[in-house]
C-alpha cells in the first residue's frame, strides 16, 4: 500500500474516534473542499466536529487568510459529509500535491465522491461577480501535475470524464430546484499568487477557458487517481485582468466570495438533499 494511503488509513480512524457514534457506521458519503469566502458552508453542518489541521499530520494548514485549515464532520441534510474548510496551494510551498493526503483521507473516511469549491475570475461578460459557474472541464495552464514522481502506471489517469456527467447532472438539476443560475465552462489552472495579466487572459480565453484561478485541478487530478468521482463550482469574484479596467487584489476576492457563497449553499443543499431521498 503507498505511504499517503497508509498515512490517510491512520488519520481516518484518528478522526473517528472523536466522533459521536452515529457518525461513525457506514462512514461518510460526500466530502468538500471549500474554497476563497466559502466559509459560511461549514456553519451548514449539524452535529459537528471540528479537527484543526495542526492536529492533523500530513494536512498542510494554508497560509491564505480566509483559508480556516480545519476538517469539520457531521450531516448536512441528512447526508454524512466530510468538510475541508481551507486547502493549501500550489503556490504556498510549490508542491501540486501537497492536498495529496487530505484527499485521501477522505476516500478512507468512506466518501466516494467529492464535490470541490473555489473562488475565480470569470473570462465572459454574462458570468458576472457573485454568479456561480459548475466546472464541465479544465486548462492545466500552469504545466505542473501531482503525479510527478509516482512510479507506478497508475499515474496515467485518464481525464475525459475528470469531472463526473453524473454529478454535473444532479447539480444543474439541483440549482433549477434552488432557484440559481448556474452556468457551466472550463476552468483554467494558473499557478498565482500573483494575478494573471491581461495578456494571459486574452490568450486562455482563446484557448476556450471560462474562467481563471489558482487551485482545483490538482485536487481534480488526485482525486480521479484515488478513484473519487469530482464535482466542482467556482463562485465568480472577478471579471479577468483587463476586462473590467481595476486591479485585481484578494480583498475583492474575500469580498465578492460571500455573495455567491450564499447561492452555492442553496445549491448544495438541494443537491444533498436529493442524494438523500
Amino acid at each position: 500500500m503507498s505511504s499517503h494511503m497508509d498515512q490517510a488509513k491512520k488519520l481516518a480512524a484518528f478522526v473517528t474516534a472523536k466522533l459521536p457514534a452515529d457518525l461513525t457506521k457506514g462512514g461518510f458519503q460526500v466530502g468538500m473542499v471549500l474554497g476563497s469566502g466559502l466559509g459560511a458552508l461549514a456553519d451548514e453542518v449539524e452535529n459537528a466536529t471540528h479537527i484543526p489541521y495542526d492536529q492533523l499530520e500530513g494536512f498542510p494548514v494554508s497560509s491564505v487568510s480566509s483559508h480556516a485549515s480545519k476538517l469539520i464532520a457531521g450531516t448536512l441534510m441528512g447526508v454524512k459529509v466530510i468538510i475541508l474548510a481551507g486547502r493549501a496551494h500550489f503556490y504556498e510551498s510549490g508542491d501540486a500535491s501537497v492536498m495529496k493526503v487530505p484527499l485521501a483521507t477522505l476516500k478512507a473516511l468512506g466518501c466516494e465522491q467529492i464535490l470541490l469549491t473555489n473562488a475565480a475570475g470569470s473570462l465572459r461578460e454574462e458570468i458576472a461577480p457573485g454568479e456561480l459557474m459548475m466546472l464541465d472541464d479544465h486548462i492545466n495552464w500552469s504545466g505542473r501535475n501531482p503525479l510527478i514522481g509516482i512510479e507506478t502506471d497508475d499515474r496515467f489517469v485518464g481525464l475525459t470524464e475528470a469531472y463526473d456527467a453524473s454529478i454535473r447532472s444532479d447539480l444543474t438539476a439541483a440549482a433549477a430546484r434552488a432557484g440559481v443560475d448556474l452556468k457551466s465552462g472550463v476552468y483554467s489552472w494558473f499557478s498565482g499568487p500573483s494575478f494573471e495579466t491581461p495578456a494571459e487572459i486574452r490568450a486562455i480565453r482563446m484557448l476556450g477557458a471560462d474562467a481563471v484561478g489558482m487551485s482545483t485541478v490538482p485536487e481534480v487530478i488526485m482525486a480521479r487517481w484515488m478513484g473519487l468521482k469530482v464535482g466542482a463550482i467556482s463562485t465568480i469574484t472577478n471579471y479577468g485582468a483587463g476586462m473590467s479596467g481595476t486591479e485585481l487584489s484578494h480583498e475583492e476576492t474575500k469580498e465578492i466570495g460571500p455573495i455567491g457563497a450564499v447561492k452555492l449553499i442553496k445549491v448544495i443543499r438541494a443537491y444533498l438533499d436529493r442524494l438523500a431521498s
